[in-house]
């Protein structure tokens, strides 16, 4: 498995991995997959301000994706950015998910950012609660029933790492 910035002719795999959780998991509250377009224009938004969106790629074949964005749009939260990876499903448990947070861990912190948060839906969705647990992740909240998909009311479990130094320091820019 070779990790490598995300290209936009990985995008067609992008789209279908998360096509799939969006159809058949709580991990996105979006109830219907966005657009190729739409998954393209967030893409570029986010390679344009020069954050990680990875795959990891098994001889051209795309495993799984992760990138991290701003965590909320005003100012004062510029040192914080909100992960999120998700991996194809016939190669879940397969350490792709670990891999990728791992790395986009290391670049986050290269970049100077402090805090990483992770926004995961569904209190029960063990698998991504733990993946984030392994990479240093405390559990800090966890939003009862904020959402509402498959005909229930769904959590959404808040995960924060610091990053770097985090709150020990002031920022350097």
């Amino acid at each position: 498995m070779q990790l490598r910035p995300a290209a936009p002719e990985d995008l067609p795999a992008i789209h279908a991995i998360y096509a799939h959780h969006v159809r058949k998991g709580l991990a996105s509250f979006e109830e219907e997959p966005p657009s190729l377009e739409e998954l393209r224009r967030r893409y570029d938004e986010i390679a344009a301000r020069g954050q990680p969106y990875l795959v990891a790629d098994f001889g051209g074949t795309i495993a799984g994706y992760g990138y991290c964005s701003f965590y909320r749009s005003r100012s004062a939260y510029r040192y914080a950015l909100e992960d999120s990876v998700y991996v194809r499903p016939d190669v879940e448990g397969r350490g792709v998910g670990t891999a990728l947070l791992s790395e986009l861990i290391r670049r986050c912190e290269a970049l100077g950012y402090r805090q990483l948060i992770a926004i995961i839906g569904d209190s029960a969705h063990a698998a991504s609660i733990g993946l984030h647990a392994s990479q240093g992740f405390q559990r800090v909240g966890t939003l009862r029933s904020v959402g509402f998909k498959f005909g229930r009311w769904v959590d959404s479990v808040i995960m924060q790492r610091p990053l770097g130094s985090g709150d020990g320091t002031r920022p350097e820019r």
